[in-house]
């Protein structure tokens, strides 16, 4: 199985069964983020304790490539301090910007690396950034 094919069901994965696709009950903070163009709709739900991303959630409707993108993201960040948070999600909007990667930006994106040929699909290009940048969002207004 080539690496293609793996990220591929990776993101069909968790765009149809992701364990973070649920109401976080005990959340301190949530951002709503919408894609008029798409109609994707999500709202991220995030426990920050300490500075830390102890727990976060999603829900909404959209495209596989939005749902997976916000799996995969919240995957990536539990246990995260705020600003390391930050920085991922600002080297996953460089990636899909079409900027060059440093080895350990690649790494600290684990998995959300399956999302890197979307920058080649410009029509999915808002889909895959919008949880990203909701998630910037929400952090930079707490």
């Amino acid at each position: 199985m080539e690496l293609k094919d793996i990220y591929t069901n990776l993101v069909m994965e968790h765009s149809s069964n992701s364990p973070y696709k649920t109401e976080l009950k005990n959340a301190t903070h949530k951002q709503h983020g919408h894609n008029p163009s798409c109609g994707d709709d999500i709202t991220i739900f995030v426990n920050l304790e300490n500075g830390k991303i102890k727990d976060a959630s999603f829900s909404g409707v959209g495209c596989a490539i939005s749902q997976a993108s916000t799996s995969i993201m919240i995957e990536t960040l539990i246990g995260k301090t705020t600003l390391e948070a930050k920085q991922i999600a600002q080297i996953f909007v460089k990636m899909i910007d079409r900027e060059k990667l440093l080895p350990e930006e690649k790494k600290l994106l684990k998995n959300a690396r399956a999302f890197e040929n979307i920058k080649d699909m410009p029509a999915r290009v808002k889909c895959a950034l919008l949880p990203w940048k909701t998630l910037l969002k929400l952090l930079e207004e707490n």
